[in-house]
């Protein structure tokens, strides 16, 4: 197959990888490469795809993709480079009098304009005739000179064939959000999870911790019908947050013109959800609280069920009846948190559904075994972000089977996540 020239943003290096699989199987589109060639600090993969067309339409809503170029020539030096290019000299009679462009850059380095026209003007072997147009030009050809640590340069080139969405980081930019808070998710991420969910047309996308809605959001763009819940009612009406007064999450969704695609929100513990039994929804995407900017909290009382508080009149009505009645709750411990929250997935996703979360975990006892299990879900990424002495990772898993039994699955052990909030605030000390 021909090969092509990924073209990665030099940023979130663990996740690159896991998106390009993703899209490939959301656009139905083979891609071939070997998993040993990638190179964390490099942000260029050789890929094979079967044509142009395919590659285009597979990188068209990535957002750590910046762009994907038909293979044309590479090597340590340009000599090496023409060369190469030179052997495939069918391939310009097919631009020979097309309106054109070069685009010359450097990773490690920065070019002068002076040395750019240099680059250029070393490919006037190619003997295009046909005019220079620096937009919307026919075909776009680009030059890229690789340094590493070694400070040798690696020579790519190409034709530019598709380009990634990341322009939707600046449209969904949350300082340009109409309304936040303080556990919103930054664009980016929440783009790049909803092409991890492979959120599209005709799916039903569900948060069971929606906080100020940013996964209904970019889900709900790229065609996705959502819904959103949460114990805290507070975040999703716009009386907590830093814009307050602005109509919450709705205000968000008339901004983004989403409106007809987020069903609706729901105020209501997820581990105790009135959804109806059995599958019900195509992904489940969400970032379960872990303490770090709001506490977990669950229905329920600390000190268990107190009928005489439950029960009690307040002006001739049941205390539990009353509107403004706000349900007890409890604190809700991590682990227990992330079990609660595959239980749900093992159950309410359809087979073939995506579960996408994020996990906290400990930088220093990590181990894979901390990732919870579940018979129904397959793991299909891990990716990390780390903060120092903590992390999150990006987990996304798929389900494989139906779920024909709600036995409980017991970790082996206490995974590095449990009591995450308390040993945050004690600086991952012991916990007293």
């Amino acid at each position: 197959m021909p090969k092509f020239i990924v073209y990665f943003a030099q940023l979130h290096e663990d996740f690159r990888l896991p998106e390009l699989d993703a899209l490939s199987k959301l656009e139905n589109v083979r891609v071939e490469y070997d998993p040993r060639s990638y190179i964390r600090s490099s942000p260029f993969l050789v890929v094979e795809i079967s044509s142009s067309e395919q590659a285009a339409k597979l990188v068209r809503r990535a957002i750590l993709i910046r762009s994907i170029i038909e293979y044309w020539g590479s090597g340590r030096t340009y000599s090496d480079v023409y060369s190469e290019v030179k052997h495939e000299q069918e391939r310009w009679a097919l631009y020979k009098t097309s309106s054109f462009k070069f685009t010359v850059d450097a990773f490690g380095k920065s070019l002068t304009q002076e040395e750019k026209v240099r680059v250029i003007n070393g490919f006037s072997f190619l003997e295009f005739t046909g005019p220079i147009r620096m937009r919307n030009a026919q075909a776009e050809f680009f030059v890229c000179e690789e340094y590493d640590e070694t400070r040798e340069p690696k020579i790519w080139f190409g034709r530019v064939v598709g380009t990634g969405s990341r322009d939707l980081i600046d449209r969904f930019d949350v300082k340009k959000r109409k309304y936040l808070g303080n556990t919103t998710m930054d664009a980016e991420l929440s783009l790049l999870m909803a092409n991890q969910a492979q959120a599209q047309n005709g799916m039903f996308v569900y948060d069971p911790f929606v906080g100020t809605g940013s996964f209904l959001l970019t889900c709900a763009h790229f065609g996705a019908c959502t819904v959103g819940s949460d114990i805290d009612g507070r975040q999703i009406r716009g009386t907590a947050g830093f814009k307050r007064g602005v109509d919450g999450i709705r205000a968000n969704l008339a901004q983004y013109n989403v409106e007809s695609r987020v069903i609706d929100t729901a105020v209501f513990d997820a581990s105790r959800n009135p959804w109806r039994p059995g599958p019900l929804f195509d992904a489940i995407v969400t970032d379960p609280p872990y303490g770090v900017r709001a506490g977990a909290k669950r229905q329920g009382r600390v000190g268990g069920t107190k009928s005489e508080l439950s029960l009690r009149l307040v002006d001739g009505t049941p205390n539990h009846a009353r509107p403004d009645y706000y349900p007890p709750t409890e604190p809700y411990e991590m682990s227990f948190v992330i079990r609660d929250l595959l239980h749900l997935a093992a159950e309410k996703l359809v087979v073939g559904g995506r579960l996408v979360y994020w996990l906290p975990t400990v930088a220093g006892e990590y181990t894979p075994h901390d990732v919870p299990e579940h018979p129904v879900l397959q793991l299909v990424a891990n990716s990390e972000q780390p903060f120092g002495s903590w992390s999150r990772r990006l987990i996304t898993m798929e389900k494989i089977k139906p779920l024909d039994s709600h036995e409980a699955v017991v970790p082996e052990r206490d995974p590095a996540h449990k009591n995450f909030r308390d040993r945050y605030f004690n600086k991952f000390g012991p916990v007293a």
